[in-house]
């Protein structure tokens, strides 16, 4: 429960926060033209609460936050007096018009560069892209790629941690070849793998586009013994206690695998489960049963421990901090980047090298700013401007219903020196509202699948 609210809350924030950039550029630039704006709403249905400027412009907070809108004067659907038809949207020029329009998505990509600039400042500390192991028959071990070295390019894009390295991959999905370079600790020449993935299958909700390679992370080693116990956990209550060494769950032995002991009791919540240990040299059995937590969607066994393991190495170790103008320089390039692979990602879509299974909607959108928000500030900005970077682009896409759709027709009107028909335009908006429920539906549906 309380990680729903929590999810909840943190999406309502994150969204509120990206809706209010994107209507404050329709507004800010409206009035820079000479436009009366007449209300700015976050939110749509019932209003929470209202203030009125100077201007007379009516600013609300509604109940659903699901969107909110710009209402500017306009002869179309006002009953507007002849001295104030030069405030009217509809009486101003068509590049005006189009300066009014594009600046609610390209308000989203200044809030991404100024989120991803406060992140480098503070800094986020992160791991080196270094190999663990890799899976036997898999494209990573077809393409020779080793064990303990480090991933320093994907696809000709340069990669400084495994985000990156994620991020490169994703963009490559469709692809039926590219190449990964690689280096060995200590040298400075690198060694270019040629990966064959036209048998490629990545599934998003299940992996990672690395793990899907044949590529698991370097990790530290974990030991199956007990390092720390949560006070008034199920392990504290059934006496378990740290140092004791884990050897069999249920009659079957761990064999030393930590991974292999979790993975059993995530899938055992609320039963008894017979654990055998080793105590001070001494084999005794102890029955304890895992509570039943909810983690990412799912009821899951937790028992409140932490085992050993190695320190990870520092050397692997990064934090990904910038000076005042570097920062700028890399928070551009990261919004950049992910413009393009946004667009690469659509028109995979389109063209069906990417499934529309792996769309996202508001479920795991809502999952994705609490999972950031748990993890700190620096990775709620990164989140944020993830997230408003797709909500620019979404609203670029020439639907009617959206921002681009009015942009296509505002197009149609230089090109044919008169404005679209308001019968065609009618038209196409509902059509655009059709295909945009559909899209959203779609998304919404795959969210309940995988929950």
């Amino acid at each position: 429960m309380f990680d729903f609210i929590w999810n909840l809350a943190s999406f309502i924030v994150a969204l509120g926060i990206l809706i209010t950039v994107h209507e404050y550029g329709h507004y800010w630039v409206a009035l820079k033209n000479g436009v009366q704006v007449e209300r700015f709403s976050i939110g749509f249905g019932k209003v929470l609460w209202r203030r009125v400027n100077k201007a007379g412009t009516e600013f609300v907070i509604a109940l659903i936050p699901l969107g909110g809108y710009v209402k500017m004067l306009d002869e179309r659907v006002d009953d507007v007096q002849p001295e104030d038809r030069h405030k009217t949207f509809n009486g101003k020029t068509v590049y005006q018009r189009i300066a009014i329009i594009a600046a609610g998505p390209f308000a989203n990509f200044a809030f991404a560069i100024f989120a991803f600039y406060l992140m480098f400042l503070i800094g986020v500390p992160s791991v080196k892209p270094i190999v663990g192991e890799i899976t036997p028959q898999s494209i990573a071990q077809q393409a020779n790629i080793a064990s303990n070295s480090e991933i320093v390019e994907v696809a000709g894009q340069k990669t400084l941690d495994w985000q990156d390295v994620n991020l490169a991959l994703v963009s490559q999905i469709g692809e039926t070849e590219f190449t990964i370079k690689t280096k060995v600790k200590g040298s400075i020449s690198t060694v270019t793998h040629h990966l064959d993935t036209s048998v490629w299958s990545f599934s998003p909700d299940k992996e990672s586009a690395i793990v899907s390679l044949g590529i698991a992370p370097f990790r530290a080693p974990i030991y199956a013994e007990l390092a720390h116990i949560e006070k008034n956990s199920a392990a504290d209550l059934a006496g378990l206690q740290v140092k004791d060494k884990l050897i069999t769950i249920n009659n079957e032995r761990i064999n030393g695998d930590w991974l292999k002991f979790s993975k059993k009791i995530r899938e055992l919540p609320e039963q008894i489960v017979i654990l055998t240990i080793e105590r001070n040299g001494e084999y005794q059995q102890i029955s304890v049963t895992p509570s039943l937590i909810e983690r990412a969607g799912k009821s899951i066994g937790y028992l409140g421990v932490v085992p050993k393991s190695d320190p990870y190495p520092e050397e692997y170790l990064i934090e990904l901090r910038y000076g005042i103008f570097e920062a700028l320089n890399q928070s551009v390039q990261r919004s950049w980047n992910l413009v393009v692979l946004s667009f690469k990602m659509i028109g995979k879509l389109i063209t069906g090298d990417i499934s529309v299974k792996n769309l996202s909607g508001p479920i795991s959108i809502a999952q994705g700013a609490g999972n950031s928000a748990q993890f700190g500030l620096v990775y709620f900005l990164g989140f944020l401007a993830l997230i408003s970077i797709n909500l620019g682009i979404i609203n670029l896409l020439p639907l009617p219903v959206l921002d681009g759709g009015h942009l296509f027709y505002y197009l149609v009107e230089i090109l044919t020196g008169k404005p679209v028909p308001e019968k065609i335009q009618e038209i196409g908006f509902k059509f655009g509202a059709l295909a945009l429920l559909g899209l959203m539906s779609i998304a919404l549906f795959n969210d309940l699948s995988r929950l």
